[in-house]
């Protein structure tokens, strides 16, 4: 087998059938997502191991190929022939190959196309604080984030820099400059990227995930110093990222973060792509935006009263999870069993639906 060449039908096949990602194991034939459903394809054979091996390491070039025998799995983007871009990562289980590879749309699609909360649009003019885009892995965040940048990028004569470990959505400079900085390849870390970033002079900074304490001291920093900081977090709601943030830090620190994150924090969007009727995916987002009361509630460290403000600021423009659900399913976008499994109180989403 000509592991190239067949490594090139499996992504074209990707691309042309919309999926959101590919997988390459041992045992089993190679597979893909779409719409949240992983799909075997048929027409292919079960992977051997040297097949696994043959298609992993057509993946990467010779430094990558050492830092995946050192490190045992690597993260990086892959170009297939312009026609399509990936974010890859390769790793070993049970002994064997593996990869894992998820499709990059090449045209970034704006706030409406994603049929996001048109409060999105307010984060994109501000001039100062930090905006965390929060939810499980696969469901949309660096999407968001891309389409909020691009808005940036579109209306407003700044400089942007983000820090990704790997480059995901490739920009094309319009009004502002933007500067793309891949982790090991132009940075050696998000923390070494950030600590140099203030004299580069930005306006707008995005750090691709915030993956330890120090780069979230340093993200809430240059928010303070009058920078946009975009981030994201695997995090499931708001007041759970409140929590992760406070937690993360030794409790003789947390009083500053608290204070630090009181003061700069704007807006947590968290986000799920929820299966469609008719087929593909819809996001439903709660919207938690920093207001007097809420930083109060930050400054006492009293998270858990957090739901309640947010459930009873509609008018504001914030958004709980459940009532996002409950309006998707009276537009018939969901079904009610869709949106029961993706809430994060069900007895809630009931009485609101109720009442609706």
């Amino acid at each position: 087998m000509n592991y190239q060449e067949k490594l090139n039908e499996l992504l074209l096949l990707t691309a042309k059938q919309n999926a959101s990602d590919l997988h390459i194991a041992v045992g089993r034939r190679p597979t893909i997502r779409v719409d949240s459903v992983l799909i075997p394809l048929a027409k292919e054979t079960v992977l051997t191991k040297e097949d696994a091996e043959g298609l992993v390491l057509s993946l990467l070039n010779d430094e990558q190929k050492k830092s995946f025998a050192e490190k045992k799995q690597v993260d990086f983007s892959y170009n297939f022939e312009d026609k399509a871009r990936f974010r890859v990562n390769v790793f070993f289980q049970r002994g064997f190959m593996a990869a894992a590879l998820r499709l990059i749309p090449s045209q970034i699609r704006t706030i409406e196309e994603l049929m996001l909360p048109p409060i999105l649009h307010d984060f994109t003019r501000l001039n100062q604080g930090f905006i965390l885009i929060v939810g499980p892995a696969g469901h949309g965040k660096s999407t968001t984030l891309a389409a909020m940048l691009d808005e940036v990028n579109h209306t407003r004569n700044d400089h942007i820099i983000t820090i990704e470990d790997p480059i995901e959505y490739l920009f094309s400079q319009d009004r502002s400059i933007i500067s793309q900085r891949e982790v090991g390849q132009d940075t050696i870390s998000f923390q070494d990227g950030l600590r140099s970033i203030l004299r580069q002079d930005p306006d707008v900074i995005m750090i691709g995930e915030i993956r330890d304490p120090d780069t979230m001291a340093t993200s809430m920093t240059s928010a303070e110093t009058g920078h946009l900081v975009f981030s994201t977090l695997h995090t499931n709601s708001a007041s759970q990222t409140i929590d992760r943030i406070i937690d993360s830090f030794p409790p003789n620190q947390q009083g500053q973060i608290i204070s630090q994150l009181a003061s700069t924090l704007v807006a947590i969007i968290s986000q799920r792509l929820v299966p469609r009727v008719g087929g593909g995916r819809v996001p439903a987002t709660e919207i938690m935006l920093v207001n007097p009361a809420i930083r109060n509630l930050i400054r006492e460290k009293k998270i858990y009263q957090i739901d309640l403000v947010i459930e009873t600021s509609v008018q504001e423009g914030m958004m709980s999870l459940n009532r996002s659900l409950v309006n998707l399913i009276k537009k018939k976008e969901i079904s009610i069993e869709q949106a029961e499994s993706y809430s994060l109180n069900p007895s809630e989403l009931r009485i609101l639906l109720e009442r609706s």
